[in-house]
C-alpha cells in the first residue's frame, strides 16, 4: 500500500488522477485509504491498526444461535471442501461438457466423474497432500520406448523418493519398471 501511494505521488496529470481513483475504488485496499483536502490518497492508520487485530482470524456468522463456534467453523470447512469438489469435477475431471444424448450414458459419465472425485479425495486424505501436489509428483513418471533391430522395450522412469513415499501412503504398488518387451517379428530369437 505504501509503495502504491509513493508511486502515485510521482505521477502527474491524468495518470495521477486515474491511479488515485483506482486505489480509492480498489475492493480490498480502498478501505485503508482516505483522501485529504486536496483529494490526495493517504493511508488511514486507524483503519490499518483496527485490521491488524483480525490478522490470521476468520470471521464466521450464522443465523442459527444454537450452533457452537466449533460447529459453525466445521460447517464452513465442509462447505469449502464441497465447493472444492465441484471445482475439481468441473475443471480437473472435466465433468462438462457432456457430449452424450442417451440418459444411461449421461448417468454413467457423471458416475465415473464422481468415482474419480472419490479417488482424488481418498488419495488426498491418505497422503495429506492436495490433488495438485500429488499430480505434480506423479506426472513426472514417464514411459520411454526404446527400439533396436531385435525389438522394442517400454520402460518407465525410475521412482523418485517422493513418488515412493506417495505410493506407500496410498498403499499402492509402484508400476512395473518394464511394461513390455516386444520382439521384432523378423528377429527370430531376440536377445530381449
Amino acid at each position: 500500500m505504501k509503495e502504491d501511494l509513493r508511486r502515485i505521488g510521482d505521477l502527474k496529470g491524468e495518470p495521477h488522477t486515474k491511479a488515485c481513483c483506482a486505489l480509492v475504488a480498489h475492493p480490498s485496499l480502498g478501505r485503508y485509504v482516505k483522501t485529504d483536502k486536496k483529494s490526495q490518497p493517504r493511508l488511514d492508520p486507524a483503519k490499518a491498526k483496527a485490521e491488524e487485530k483480525l490478522d490470521g482470524k476468520y470471521l464466521l456468522s450464522t443465523s442459527d444461535d444454537t450452533l457452537s463456534a466449533e460447529d459453525v467453523a466445521l460447517g464452513y470447512k465442509q462447505l469449502h471442501e464441497v465447493e472444492d469438489a465441484f471445482r475439481t469435477l468441473k475443471t480437473t475431471l472435466s465433468l462438462r461438457p457432456v457430449y452424450h444424448r442417451l440418459e444411461d450414458r449421461i448417468r454413467t459419465h457423471v458416475l465415473l466423474c464422481w468415482l474419480a472425485l472419490l479417488l482424488v479425495r481418498v488419495a488426498s486424505v491418505r497422503t495429506g497432500q492436495t490433488w495438485t501436489e500429488l499430480r505434480r509428483v506423479l506426472e513426472r513418471m514417464h514411459v520411454g520406448e526404446f527400439g533396436s533391430k531385435d525389438g522394442r522395450v517400454l520402460q518407465r522412469t525410475e521412482t523418485t523418493p517422493e513418488q515412493a513415499k506417495t505410493f506407500k501412503a496410498l498403499k499402492v504398488k509402484e508400476p512395473p519398471r518394464f511394461l513390455a518387451l516386444i520382439p521384432h517379428p523378423a528377429a527370430g530369437n531376440p536377445r530381449l
